[in-house]
């Protein structure tokens, strides 16, 4: 018996380096997952009221999904170096839940991509549409129009139909140069044209989405998948320390 247990603890030693190694990335996944649900929640929350109806809990699904990647990470570290059977069977078994999270989350979002589109038009339209420059929907537009240089829904004509417009014109965050870009200007849609920008919101971000969904969708997939290595892993240092111990008896 001896000579066989020699056998099985090179390959003991090195299912562990890789366990450790694994638990180790998958542990800084969840410090990236609870990263970017703390940036969506405080940084991004208010254009989130351009893209839903109501209030989103995605930020708060990212960051507790991190916070339990964190946590299991760390205890499979820890059931790594213990060498506990029952221990990195859970731990397998939490990769297998993930794996399905994970898995379920990129395949709908892929299917019902449309549909996330269909209700970014519909909120983002009735956005324009009560413009006022001043509640938390509007500045988001503000902050739209301004970072991805466009203006309006399609384009400038959208604000045409809003009740900001009979007011105060087309915002200036509209503006191609807010130098060279009054209030005057703003309230005259023949001189507007050629003050704003011409490309609509709306393309710009659903281009961005169609663009990106592959990447986004193969990201997804890739993390999703990797879970499996670290489930075999597990299991099989879990069946080599059983081997070894059923060995020594």
């Amino acid at each position: 018996m001896a000579p066989r247990r020699m056998e099985t603890k090179p390959v003991i030693f090195c299912l562990k380096t890789l366990l450790l190694l694994y638990s180790f990335i998958f542990w800084v996944t969840g410090v990236v997952l609870l990263s970017v649900g703390l940036w969506w929640k405080f940084m991004l929350g208010p254009y989130m009221l351009l893209i839903s109806s109501g209030p989103s809990n995605a930020p708060y699904i990212l960051a507790g999904t991190g916070v339990a990647i964190v946590l299991f990470g760390l205890f499979g570290c820890f059931a790594t170096c213990r060498g506990r059977p029952w221990m990195l069977k859970l731990y397998a078994a939490f990769l297998s839940l993930v794996f399905m999270t994970e898995l379920i989350a990129g395949i709908s979002g892929f299917v019902f991509r449309h549909e996330i589109k269909g209700t970014f038009l519909t909120t983002y339209s009735e956005a324009v549409t009560r413009y006022d420059g001043r509640d938390d929907r509007s500045l988001a537009v503000d902050g739209v129009q301004r970072r991805l240089h466009c203006c309006g829904v399609y384009n400038y004509t959208s604000w045409f139909s809003s009740v900001y417009f009979p007011v105060s014109g087309i915002p200036a965050s509209c503006c191609v140069s807010f130098s060279d870009c009054s209030s005057a200007d703003l309230k005259n849609a023949t001189l507007a044209a050629h003050k704003v920008h011409k490309q609509g919101c709306y393309e710009l971000v659903t281009s961005f989405i169609e663009g990106n969904m592959g990447i986004i969708a193969g990201v997804t997939f890739g993390i999703a998948f990797s879970q499996l290595i670290g489930m075999s892993l597990a299991c099989c240092l879990s069946r080599f320390i059983n081997a070894n111990q059923y060995e020594m008896v």
